[in-house]
């Protein structure tokens, strides 16, 4: 099975979609992993930085929730013979980055618990339609760009991975969020019965040179030294640059501090999921 990571953070503007298309990017070009980003935010930013023309995908992330609902395993109906479901259940887009593909999002997953019907416990369907998708296989890493507010899609990204990374802008509010995360994750971790579920990696982001700055990021440190990144990311214009043009940094700038800071943390995550796994880091 691939590595299932969320990037999650309950508030928004902490570098979630820029670190899941960076670092996705470099392990897909620079390691040779093959990785699936799966966008669970309604604005749907991570197709846009990575170039996939809003229009093109014909099924989108709401349509991996949705399907879910038929309650029924798609490997399974193609066996006997079911042709209503003979069609791929992950609607993956390839970007321009060889071996790094995409579920994009749009508007529409905002309407999710609208549609997902009343009294249903609709916070399982990721995990289910993950669960039975064959087309998940090849990956090695699914990274999820998760939305940036609690609600019934964050408990959809927190059920169906393993680890989480939490990206934290070095503000007040910032940090302060981040607390009200970890006790999102516990709670999760004993209602669902996910005892599994880890924090692997706390990224410290848009970093300047301020003394609440270092505050903060010494707070950080104090409160996670497992799983503190070792790079602090600041702020690369370089990136946002990159972002317009739908490139990652790795193509648009690759000598950049940006490209730097992006490829030492995902030479880390890997490095996490080496020892993980019972290897040495």
């Amino acid at each position: 099975m691939p590595r299932l990571i969320a990037f999650i953070n309950e508030k928004g503007g902490s570098a979630k979609t820029t670190l899941v298309a960076n670092l996705g990017a470099y392990a897909a070009l620079r390691r040779g992993h093959r990785v699936l980003g799966i966008d669970m935010d309604p604005q749907g930013h991570l197709g846009r930085v990575l170039g996939v023309p809003l229009r093109s995908p014909k099924r989108t992330a709401i349509d991996l929730l949705l399907d879910a609902a038929l309650d029924r395993d798609p490997v399974l109906d193609r066996v006997n013979g079911d042709s209503t479901a003979c069609r791929e259940s992950v609607p993956i887009v390839s970007t321009r980055v060889p071996n790094f593909d995409l579920v994009v999002a749009d508007k529409s997953l905002g309407l999710f618990a609208s549609l997902a019907g009343n009294g249903e416990d609709v916070t399982a369907r990721l995990q289910q339609s993950l669960r039975w998708a064959p087309e998940i296989a090849p990956y090695d890493w699914i990274l999820i760009d998760s939305p940036p507010s609690f609600g019934p899609l964050t408990l959809n990204v927190l059920r169906a991975v393993e680890e989480i990374v939490i990206p934290v802008p070095l503000t007040y509010l910032g940090v302060n969020g981040c607390a009200q995360l970890t006790r999102t994750i516990e709670m999760v971790r004993k209602r669902y019965q996910r005892s599994a579920l880890r924090i692997s990696m706390v990224i410290p982001t848009f970093f300047r040179r301020t003394n609440l700055a270092h505050e903060l990021l010494d707070r950080l440190k104090q409160r996670f030294p497992k799983e503190m990144g070792q790079t602090v990311v600041g702020y690369h214009v370089r990136i946002d640059e990159a972002q317009s043009y739908g490139l990652s940094i790795f193509e648009y700038a690759p000598g950049s501090s940006g490209a730097v800071a992006m490829a030492a943390l995902a030479e880390e995550l890997d490095l996490r999921g080496a020892s993980l796994d019972g290897e040495a880091p």
